[in-house]
């Protein structure tokens, strides 16, 4: 199995909001057709929602934001 196919079975399977159950993946998804904020990656996916308001996804949201940009 190659690198690629790794990262995304990995994205798949990592979740990034863990009150809502939303998956890197989904999260990178969002990035990809244009989320350019947190609020607005939360709109799309709907991370940002759980008990927690945020508090523990928001910084690894924005990090996969910063990696997209950085790789543009």
């Amino acid at each position: 199995m190659d690198d690629n196919k790794k990262s995304e079975i990995m994205d798949k399977m990592t979740k990034v909001c863990i009150c809502k159950g939303i998956s890197r993946a989904s999260i990178k998804k969002a990035i990809k057709e244009g989320a350019l904020t947190v609020d607005e990656v939360n709109k799309i996916t709907g991370s940002g929602g759980g008990s927690c308001g945020g508090n523990k996804c928001r910084e690894k949201i924005l990090m996969l934001i910063n990696e997209r940009e950085e790789n543009l």
